[in-house]
């Protein structure tokens, strides 16, 4: 038997259990509407969730914060049009909620006629490597920064200079990294944060918006449903309903 022929008799099924063995690795394959068909062990525990048939079917939005899922399945799409992405630096969530940097491979899928019918990638925490270049080196103190202190008010200016970089040097890197600009990443961290508080606590909105860096609850209130697509408070309806 040659070595086509062999891989062909092992299976699909016995060749993706290998990701089960691997312990830093998340292993995931979607169909062509970002759904999760299958996922490894490590992936699961970045999820709410226990078991592999309660993600199925559901996509990043139902896991991670909005803002990267977003950034996540515009990059699925490309994928379904043919394009790979090989040992892609981003940022992804950790158990504890906070974001670290990743190596990201993705990869079309095809099925016996030669069409798309999904893809499949895997991730891996590059916490303990040294793969940060040097110009990633230059977001990593801004990104931690606005991490730590999302609560005060925090200039533009402010992190370039703790980057010691430009802001326009500072807001390309953004962009080539992140996809987005310094000052977008921090209106959407605030965003996330304010909606794990709006599921975690039951501080009144309000407060809720003070503590996330928002001066004006009104303008809270906008901004969070320019990103989630809802109200901060239909968000906590519907988090109450289901408990």
């Amino acid at each position: 038997m040659n070595g086509i022929g062999f891989l062909e008799a092992l299976g699909v099924s016995q060749t993706i259990s290998i990701f089960e063995l691997l312990p830093d690795i998340r292993f995931w394959i979607k169909d062509t509407q970002s759904q999760i068909i299958y996922a490894n062990k490590v992936y699961l525990e970045s999820t709410p969730f226990f078991h592999l048939e309660q993600i199925q079917g559901k996509t990043d939005y139902d896991f991670f914060p909005h803002y990267l899922a977003n950034q996540y399945i515009v990059d699925d799409m490309k994928v379904m049009k043919g394009e790979v992405v090989i040992d892609r630096l981003e940022m992804n969530i950790l158990k504890n909620g906070d974001l670290a940097w990743f190596s990201t491979t993705k990869r079309p899928l095809f099925d016996e006629n030669k069409m798309i019918i999904g893809s499949m990638g895997f991730t891996r925490n590059l916490a303990h490597q040294s793969q940060l270049d040097y110009e990633v080196q230059h977001i990593k103190v801004p990104v931690e920064y606005m991490q730590q202190h999302f609560k005060s008010a925090i200039s533009i200016q402010s992190l370039a200079e703790l980057s010691h970089i430009s802001v326009s040097a500072l807001e390309r890197r953004f962009k080539k990294y992140l996809g987005k600009t310094p000052k977008q990443f921090l209106n959407e961290l605030r965003l996330e944060r304010a909606r794990r508080y709006l599921i975690e606590t039951d501080l009144p909105i309000a407060d809720i918006a003070h503590e996330c860096g928002f001066a004006e609850p009104s303008y809270f209130t906008k901004q969070f449903k320019a990103l989630f697509g809802e109200l901060p408070s239909t968000t906590r309806t519907m988090i109450l309903a289901k408990l």
